[in-house]
């Protein structure tokens, strides 16, 4: 086998910039322009006067027993309607209800301020908000603001959100010591006892979800049986301008983390969101129809995706119609989570001009997941990754997929790992599009799969260049349902060696050099009568048993190899 550590210096020092010319050998066909790497709009930056707004001169008290709700929103409308200033949390034990944010207002929590939102449900009033890129009533988030233009949170303290009183727990991802301390804090069992929900107003939610009947009113009032099932954002800010986050930790969130909705000009900076790795829809920020953003020096470690690309989903995004657009995100730290950069599965407005780099995502299920399905529509655009270092992946280090099924990417004990079974369907305003992504120096020492690009039979993934990239992995690469795929200079470090590339019903693929495990069993297979210009080049295919492998309904001519 080919030493991992023996191809990471060439396979970062090999600086081919965007801009080179890639196909070199592609049998004599002239090279697409590569576009110039993306030029992102100036974020505006927040100010605020040097007033500051003690919560203690507001009557709140740190004993961690009074509920400083109160205090809170004294004090932060003493700010706004001085102009504007800091409401300082001093150190200490703060436990409160919803903390609602107001217009020139930075909440700065200082070394050792801890913020511990109750578990007291009624303290949160059912509001309608959106839940998933959809209207929604839900309980309303512990931090909220609407409508709002120059705000901050910043500091080094804490936000706690009590999600341990809110979410559900699949029996599945516990042991069996740690199930039986959850049983002994109370809650309810589901008939098959395989998963815990804290309260039966949680269960009772669940189950209507579950059963593809869940209320779609828009009146608070019809929600009052179900309202522990309704878990809020933790953060929630709505229609927002000029917004800085920094320095703070925020962890415990009863469902997503960080959810600015519709905002613009937004820096998050030095931000840790902590879940437990089993807290369902715990991602750590969703960054939903907002435009230009900078996300910087960032620790996640969630219990869903931890960098996260949204734009509204299926006809309400399509009809709200604001992408997500003009984002830096980078040097950022994803530990366990679902995805360590995501774009989707809500994403029907759309999201475009995306530049991620110097990333590390260490223990992620996927490390760079885009993901979609029919119904969602929307176009995902120039999408530029730079940089991306991965370890122990448990699913694909890169995915792109189309046919995203809402299940974990790693399947539970007992759940199906057979890929789904792909019909055509008509082409509508529900079809979603991926296209021109550009990935390069990317090093990933460990994970299930390689790369995995499933398209749909009647709308292929296109445009995706992946250049200077070396995975360690058990399975290499699946292609499907994609066209114009280029690969150069991409390492597939395999234990599944048969094959080590697979490319099924795509057009117009470059693999230009392509190193592998020396003594694999079968470098490439195409199948799919719908394939067409696959080119192997620049390739030593002598160091496989056997290095192509067609399928029944696949032509000679389909695959063209120039070896080197």
């Amino acid at each position: 086998m080919m030493r991992f550590s023996s191809l990471l210096p060439g396979a970062l020092l090999a600086l081919a910039a965007w801009q080179a010319n890639p196909s070199a050998a592609q049998s004599g066909r002239p090279a697409p322009s590569q576009p110039a790497p993306l030029t992102l709009p100036a974020v505006r930056q927040v100010r605020f006067k040097a007033d500051t707004f003690n919560i203690q001169k507001y009557g709140a008290v740190a004993d961690g027993q009074t509920l400083n709700t109160q205090a809170f929103h004294k004090a932060i409308m003493a700010c706004t309607q001085a102009g504007g200033g800091t409401v300082l949390v001093p150190a200490g034990l703060w436990l409160t209800g919803p903390i609602v944010l107001q217009n020139n207002v930075n909440l700065h929590l200082a070394t050792g301020a801890l913020v511990q939102f109750t578990a007291d449900h009624l303290q949160y009033p059912l509001v309608k908000t959106t839940w998933e890129g959809e209207e929604a009533i839900r309980s309303q988030a512990p931090i909220s603001g609407v409508g709002l233009v120059n705000i901050a949170i910043t500091g080094n303290g804490t936000f706690d959100g009590a999600g341990d009183s809110w979410r559900p727990v699949k029996k599945s991802k516990l042991n069996e010591g740690e199930w039986k301390k959850l049983l002994a804090t109370g809650g309810v069992l589901n008939e098959k006892k395989d998963s815990w929900y804290p309260s039966a107003s949680s269960l009772k939610g669940n189950m209507l979800a579950a059963a593809g009947t869940p209320r779609k009113s828009l009146d608070p009032t019809a929600f009052d049986d179900i309202r522990d099932f309704l878990r809020p954002n933790m953060l929630s800010l709505t229609d927002c301008k000029q917004i800085l986050l920094e320095g703070f930790t925020i962890q415990n969130s009863p469902a997503w983390t960080i959810h600015p909705l519709l905002c613009q000009d937004i820096t998050v900076r030095r931000v840790t969101a902590r879940n437990p790795w089993y807290g369902q829809n715990t991602d750590a920020i969703d960054v939903e129809s907002c435009r230009n953003g900078v996300l910087d020096d960032c620790v996640f470690s969630v219990g869903d995706d931890g960098l996260c690309i949204k734009s509204g989903r299926d006809e309400e995004g399509r009809k709200r119609g604001v992408p997500t657009e003009n984002f830096l995100i980078q040097n950022c730290k994803v530990y366990s989570a679902h995805g360590g950069f995501v774009i989707g599965s809500e994403m029907s407005g759309g999201v475009r001009n995306m530049v991620v780099r110097n990333c590390t995502f260490q223990g992620t299920d996927v490390g760079l997941r885009f993901k979609t399905a029919r119904g969602r529509g929307g176009m995902v655009e120039n999408i530029w990754v730079d940089g991306i270092t991965m370890t122990d992946i448990a699913g694909q280090a890169i995915l792109f997929d189309m046919y995203y099924a809402a299940k974990d990417p790693v399947p539970q004990p007992g759940e199906s790992t057979a890929p789904p079974v792909i019909a055509a369907q008509p082409l509508n305003e529900g079809t979603p599009q991926f296209q021109h992504f550009y990935i390069k120096n990317v090093v990933c020492k460990g994970a299930e799969t390689g790369i995995l690009v499933r398209g749909l039979p009647e709308m292929s993934i296109k445009d995706i260049s992946l250049e200077n990239v070396v995975i360690e992995s058990q399975k290499g690469m699946v292609c499907q349902e994609a066209e114009n795929i280029r690969l150069r200079n991409v390492t597939l470090l395999t234990k599944e060696t048969r094959p080590v590339l697979e490319v099924q019903n795509s057009k117009n693929i470059s693999l230009d050099g392509i190193r592998y495990t020396s003594g694999a069993d079968l470098l490439l297979r195409v199948s799919g009568d719908r394939s067409q210009d696959i080119r192997l080049t620049n390739t030593n295919t002598k160091l496989a048993k056997k290095g192509l492998e067609l399928g029944d309904k696949v032509g000679k001519k389909v695959v063209q190899v120039a070896a080197k």
